[in-house]
């Protein structure tokens, strides 16, 4: 049974399958279909903060009379996964991937890499790049591209500037929920969270 996008603990970090089944989920880091080809994740997982979760079904279901829902591509990350990043990526593209000596947001479980799909048919919406390309198309404010895309893209900036999130300049798909400031930097893998749901804070 789905569980309702309200009454989740804010605090803790929870399963976005389980938490909303109709969300999708196509989490690359967990395949080789990533910038770095090689996977980064032991399983196909995406967990936020009980309130970032909650805003972001509210978005997903917003969306529902359109015709449209969220994909998912990557929301709480480990900060070993954001230190191997930065290591396996060549200096000349370390603008693009956080730096471990400050972390990242997605290690807060309050930043996610979303898009639009299309609810008939599964497939996801043209952007004015593809997700995790390192080019200036990939700007949130970048003027090219068909106006299709980016009519998309800004639909799915506004949907979820609505629900307390940010747009990350320089990724179309990284957002930040407005609560980030509030949590810590952490570095637990899936299994425990799967393991110990609610001590993780």
């Amino acid at each position: 049974m789905p569980v309702a996008a309200a009454g989740a603990d804010p605090e803790a970090l929870v399963d976005l399958a389980r938490f909303e089944p109709t969300l999708r989920l196509d989490i690359r880091y967990a395949t080789a279909r990533n910038f770095l080809g090689r996977p980064l994740y032991p399983e196909a997982r995406a967990f936020l903060r009980g309130q970032v979760a909650e805003a972001l079904v509210r978005a997903h279901r917003a969306l529902g009379p359109e015709g449209l829902g969220l994909v998912i591509f990557d929301a709480y990350r480990p900060w070993s996964v954001t230190k191997l990043m930065w290591e396996l990526t060549p200096p000349a593209r370390r603008g693009f991937v956080a730096n471990p000596d400050r972390g990242s947001n997605h290690n807060r479980g309050c930043a996610v890499d979303v898009s639009l799909f299309v609810l008939a048919t599964g497939l996801e919406v043209e952007m004015p790049s593809a997700y995790d390309e390192m080019t200036p198309r990939a700007a949130s404010s970048y003027a090219g591209g068909t106006a299709e895309a980016r009519a998309h893209r800004d639909r799915l900036r506004a949907v979820l500037a609505a629900e307390g999130f940010t747009v990350q300049r320089h990724e179309w798909w990284h957002f930040d929920h407005r609560s980030c400031r509030d949590y810590p930097i952490l570095d637990v893998p899936f299994a425990e969270l799967e393991a110990h749901p609610a001590e993780i804070r």
